[in-house]
């Protein structure tokens, strides 16, 4: 039970600093369907870095590095050239999907370097979590720079006649929540389950973009979430541990992708859109300024 807890709550890290990312992301109006592929992209290299230089904190580096460029990648394409967002995530997916598969291919294993320490038996990014999402409410909630981020989400006109920099602040939104997402990979590959493997996600990001959706937008419901996630995937691994002989294995796998789609279905009828959209960014996933 306590071994359950303790995966439970690394999991959820995981999940929590995508999702974090993300949601800074939404907030200052950008959407950022490709978050899968800058975890790929950060846990990959996060992992080869450290296995060549045999230090998590180089690894850790690169993971923050790459993340940071694809956000300003997808930036570039939704904010400057001001395509279709879902088209520029979604290429970024397919990108890592396969550029991944290939750099890390000749590496596939275990990553060869000692475990992390921990603190009373956790990850220190469990704690590490915990500090972010107060540190993301704080900012978006009590500080010039975080209303300046939901002005700009909300209404980039109004914002922009105020005096703020429209493009500046979405670019700072997108570079920061990439990096959240390569930190994320690499706390995967580096911490919760450091060994590379082919498509080693398997749909961590996506379920971490639904999170956000869940979350309405608020920091302190997401990490919530994250733990509600973070304890259904690893009952699904590992499901003997508090429910033996219930259901087959199999099924259990499913269970948090198919509460992802119930979510998402959800959050998509009128019924909820009339009664809590309205915690939706109102200019999320539109350029500015429109054509």
């Amino acid at each position: 039970m306590t071994e359950l807890l303790v995966r439970s709550l690394e999991a959820s890290t995981v999940f929590l600093f995508a999702a974090l990312g993300e949601l800074v992301n939404q907030r200052g109006g950008v959407l950022n369907v490709g978050l899968e592929g800058v975890m790929l992209f950060g846990g990959t290299l996060g992992f080869l870095a450290a296995q060549a230089a045999a230090s998590h904190a180089l690894g850790f580096a690169a993971a923050l590095a790459i993340g940071a460029v694809l956000g300003g990648a997808h930036g570039f394409f939704a904010i400057t050239l001001r395509g279709d967002q879902v088209v520029s995530g979604m290429g970024l997916w397919i990108l890592s999907f396969g550029l991944t598969t290939y750099i890390g291919n000749p590496h596939t294993g275990p990553l060869g370097l000692g475990r992390l320490p921990t603190l009373w038996g956790l990850s220190p990014f469990v704690l590490l979590g915990v500090v972010l999402v107060l540190a993301v409410w704080g900012l978006l909630a009590r500080t010039g720079p975080g209303l300046a981020i939901r002005a700009v989400g909300e209404n980039p006109a109004a914002a922009e006649a105020s005096g703020i920099d429209v493009a500046a602040v979405r670019y700072l939104c997108v570079i920061g929540g990439g990096m959240l997402a390569g930190l994320s990979g690499a706390v995967y590959t580096l911490s919760y389950n450091p060994v590379w493997n082919y498509n080693f996600l398997m749909g961590w990001g996506f379920v971490s973009l639904a999170l956000v959706f869940f979350s309405l937008w608020h920091p302190v419901i997401l990490l919530g979430g994250a733990l509600l996630f973070g304890l259904m995937w690893q009952l699904s691994l590992s499901p003997e541990l508090l429910l033996p002989g219930v259901l087959s294995r199999y099924i259990w796998r499913t269970v948090p992708f198919v509460t992802t789609i119930v979510i998402l279905a959800v959050i998509s009828t009128p019924w909820f859109r009339a009664r809590w959209g309205l915690a939706k960014p109102e200019a999320l996933g539109r350029p500015y300024p429109s054509d």
